[in-house]
């Protein structure tokens, strides 16, 4: 009686440790799941502090939307050159939804262009005005403008022939290791989403939300922006803005994050 009764005993435990074992196994394969496989594509709000998605959250505390604004004085100001405005064209801003998911995109040349660069074709081509400087506010203010008329839509971009290379081209620039650092875009955003990195936890990398509001500039930044400040901290030498290099690589990350939501204008740390 006394060996039945120890035997139960034991075998309790060993069921119990069992137990235990295999919710451990699958808590740890559930968080694998969550937070490093990619194809479970989690976009970089899920891993900004609850205080920086609350200001993304309220359309009046978010500063991005001052870009917003601005963006839609310029849409409908004349140019003195030609007396001609975006809205002369294109009608009013909230008509262009789904127009910036198209961007980066190949020109009749051949050559791919962000939604930047073709604000800057159409100023210089259909306005006979200026073009605006990289970085600059007017620029990334239009921006801002078209990708929030595309808020809520989901990253749909297109990979065929014509801008095939510039994928590959954008995928290989993921994929290698740059800088004094020695590296790449996926040993962060790939391999180690979801661990500390200092005060921050590391995300996907996926570019959804930009244009941002950087809350570390305190000012909108363009995705090529970006990838420059991620290069400069590999000890890397950065590519400028609005080379080859960059627009594949936007291309390369938009197919990436394929079914993330636009959330332009986005607040990041």
């Amino acid at each position: 009686m006394k060996k039945a009764t120890k035997f139960y005993q034991l075998n309790t435990i060993y069921n119990t440790n069992l137990l235990n074992f295999f919710f451990v196994c699958i808590t740890s394969l559930i968080f694998l799941k969550k937070y490093c496989l990619a194809e479970d594509l989690i976009s970089g709000y899920h891993f900004s502090e609850p205080s920086t998605q609350k200001i993304q959250d309220d359309d009046f505390l978010n500063p991005g939307f001052i870009w917003v604004e601005n963006g839609e004085l310029l849409w409908n100001k004349k140019e003195q050159s030609s007396q001609l405005s975006c809205k002369s064209c294109h009608g009013a801003a909230s008509e262009m939804t789904g127009v910036a998911l198209k961007y980066p995109k190949i020109t009749k040349k051949g050559d791919l262009i962000n939604l930047e660069q073709q604000i800057n074709i159409c100023r210089n081509e259909n306005m006979s005005a200026e073009t605006y400087e990289p970085e600059s506010k007017n620029l990334l203010a239009l921006s801002v403008l078209l990708y929030y008329q595309s808020r809520g839509l989901k990253q749909d971009i297109k990979i065929n022939e014509k801008n095939k290379e510039y994928f590959n081209l954008g995928k290989k620039l993921y994929f290698k290791k740059i800088g004094q650092m020695g590296l790449s875009c996926n040993q962060c955003h790939d391999e180690r989403v979801g661990q500390n990195l200092r005060a921050e936890k590391v995300s996907q990398g996926h570019i959804n939300g930009f244009p941002s509001y950087l809350l570390r500039w305190s000012k909108i930044a363009s995705v090529h922006k970006r990838i420059q400040f991620c290069n400069e901290q590999a000890r890397a030498i950065p590519f400028k803005i609005f080379s080859k290099e960059y627009n594949a690589l936007q291309l390369y990350m938009t197919w990436r994050g394929q079914g993330l939501k636009i959330e332009t204008p986005a607040v990041r740390k």
